[in-house]
């Protein structure tokens, strides 16, 4: 990994200390130059001709998807978001009043609000699995409450947004394998910073963002849908003329590839840029990002704690954001000297992890999180400002 040509690869680095790839990441040069070229090719030909002419590269999509999760390209399909993948995902099971989902404490906030949706409005009930003391989830107890309840689902995040935490997906994987319960992963702040393997995982479903490690472009995501989803004929509550061949006057035949959860209308020039993201990754290597984020990350909690600061994150297995506030809890002088020296970085609200934040008597924590991209010297930086 050539830092120096990541770097020139990546203009948005080199006036500021970003540390905001969980919220939004810099794209490198080639993403947008990709992006910026199709949105001419349309202006010049028309939004139709000029997805014909690109029409291999656009296809390239499933197979640079498919690269980044050891999957096939016939599972992948384009979302504009991972909550778009979700809200999909969720629709194509016919849930009835009863009907349970087991979710954990940890679940990215846009799907804790789904799994409350579908108890208010289909009277579904949700479970969440205890965690063990370090933080981990607790496979037992999860185990436990599918065998009481045969749940409809099973869903993880794989990386909650307010913490380092990297639960185990694929623990939690093979007991719905063993029990034949549909599992739900979400990877949306894991894919692009670590290695994420729907082989070891065992999800029927799994949802990516385009926009956070990826280094895509916002309005971006796919969906992964296994082979026994695609077998049973499972498919999204609202189809469209991508997913299905209206084959008789009330009836329609589904697409046999995931792209049945696919709507026609799309923005050709945000597949581009994903390819062009998906193939900057995987050329560099998912092995190779994660065993250097790991590096930064640790140096950065450690470098806070030895200056007194309160980092949060939890967990045996910790990842590239990293959570912190002041000794007494508080943010505010944090956030002023981040803003003051040009740092760019997210906060982490109570609303957006109310059962992580409640248990951490937290009202607010500040998040950084490093990249591949970022330096050694970045990271110094960053420690040395807020010393004291």
């Amino acid at each position: 990994m050539d830092l120096n040509i990541i770097r020139r690869d990546t203009p948005g680095c080199s006036d500021k200390l970003f540390f905001n790839s969980a919220g939004g990441s810099l794209m490198p040069e080639t993403v947008a130059k990709t992006m910026i070229s199709h949105i001419h090719s349309e202006q010049q030909y028309g939004g139709y001709e000029a997805a014909d002419r690109n029409a291999e590269h656009i296809n390239q999509f499933y197979e640079q998807a498919a690269r980044l999760i050891n999957a096939q390209p016939h599972n992948m399909a384009f979302t504009v978001s991972s909550t778009d993948a979700y809200a999909k995902a969720l629709s194509s099971i016919r849930f009835e009043n009863d009907d349970v989902i087991i979710t954990t404490n940890d679940d990215y906030i846009s799907n804790q609000i789904a799994f409350i949706s579908l108890q208010k409005n289909l009277g579904v009930k949700v479970i969440r699995t205890k965690n063990l003391a370090d933080h981990e989830l607790d496979l037992e107890d999860l185990e436990n409450l599918v065998k009481k309840y045969n749940p409809k689902l099973v869903a993880v995040t794989h990386v909650p947004t307010s913490s380092g935490l990297i639960q185990n997906v694929e623990g939690a994987g093979e007991i719905c394998r063993r029990y034949d319960i549909l599992y739900l992963v979400d990877a949306c702040q894991s894919i692009g910073q670590m290695v994420v393997d729907v082989e070891k995982i065992g999800c029927d479903f799994l949802t990516v963002t385009g926009r956070k490690f990826m280094r895509g472009p916002r309005g971006t995501g796919f969906l992964y849908v296994s082979d026994r989803v695609l077998e049973r004929d499972m498919a999204p509550l609202f189809l469209d003329m991508s997913g299905a061949e209206w084959s008789a006057f009330d009836d329609y035949k589904l697409l046999k590839t995931a792209k049945r959860f696919e709507h026609w209308e799309t923005s050709i020039s945000s597949i581009l840029g994903f390819t062009e993201a998906a193939k900057y990754a995987s050329k560099i290597g998912l092995h190779t990002i994660e065993t250097y984020n790991k590096k930064l990350s640790e140096s950065l909690r450690n470098g806070l704690r030895n200056n007194g600061l309160r980092v949060l994150d939890q967990g045996n297995n910790l990842c590239s954001i990293v959570t912190f506030c002041a000794a007494d809890h508080s943010t505010e002088k944090i956030y002023k000297i981040l803003k003051e020296n040009n740092v760019y970085f997210s906060v982490s609200n109570k609303s957006n992890a109310l059962i992580d934040f409640t248990l951490k008597n937290l009202d607010r924590a500040i998040r950084l999180s490093p990249h591949y991209f970022n330096t050694q010297e970045e990271i110094d930086q960053v420690v040395r400002m807020l010393a004291g």
